[in-house]
């Protein structure tokens, strides 16, 4: 059985004053993860020092969300973004997640920095999760270039009609949802 088809279906949930904390070099290798992480991802230290960070991958992660994320924090920005990762034992958890370059005293990227929190419920079930079903679609019907270019078109459609960047709408999502807007 592969990796990408072990999935479990259960949502593994931390509490949220918990924050997951992570570092990686610049090719996305862990430098370092908090014991939270560890426990929450069914890891231990030695099994994820060094390796990509992408070993937590959810298969129904949307490649363009990643794709902008890396984008932005290589540009040196810090970027939010809602991500489904995947446990060793094929368990999942949503994270609210904030990234930002790390940088040495020149000011020089030298690596990224990661905290996670607890993403709202609501927030995920009426906008998120239809969103990314939407993309992984759009990137499963074609070959992986063509899927990510037509993800990349349909996310630039979906915030050009809501007239946001895309940190704008992450920013703003739970605050339309509050006040009833989609």
């Amino acid at each position: 059985m592969s990796r990408d088809s072990f999935l479990t279906g259960n949502e593994v949930t931390f509490q949220d004053d918990e924050i997951i904390v992570s570092k990686t070099n610049l090719k996305g290798h862990l430098t370092y993860a908090n014991k939270l992480f560890l426990d929450i991802a069914g890891y231990t230290e030695q099994e994820v020092i060094g390796k990509p960070h992408n070993i937590i991958r959810h298969p129904d992660m949307p490649r363009v969300i990643f794709k902008m994320l890396w984008d932005t924090v290589r540009d040196g920005k810090e970027v939010f973004a809602y991500v489904i990762n995947r446990c060793k034992n094929g368990d999942h958890y949503w994270v609210y997640a904030h990234v930002t370059p790390s940088l040495d005293m020149n000011g020089k990227i030298i690596g990224y920095h990661s905290n996670r929190r607890v993403p709202q419920k609501e927030i995920l079930n009426q906008t998120i999760i239809p969103l990314y079903k939407q993309l992984k679609q759009a990137e499963d019907l074609a070959d992986r270039k063509e899927g990510l270019l037509n993800s990349e078109n349909l996310m630039s459609g979906y915030l050009a009609d809501q007239q946001l960047a895309y940190d704008e709408f992450i920013m703003t999502v739970g605050q339309n949802q509050r006040r009833g807007y989609r």
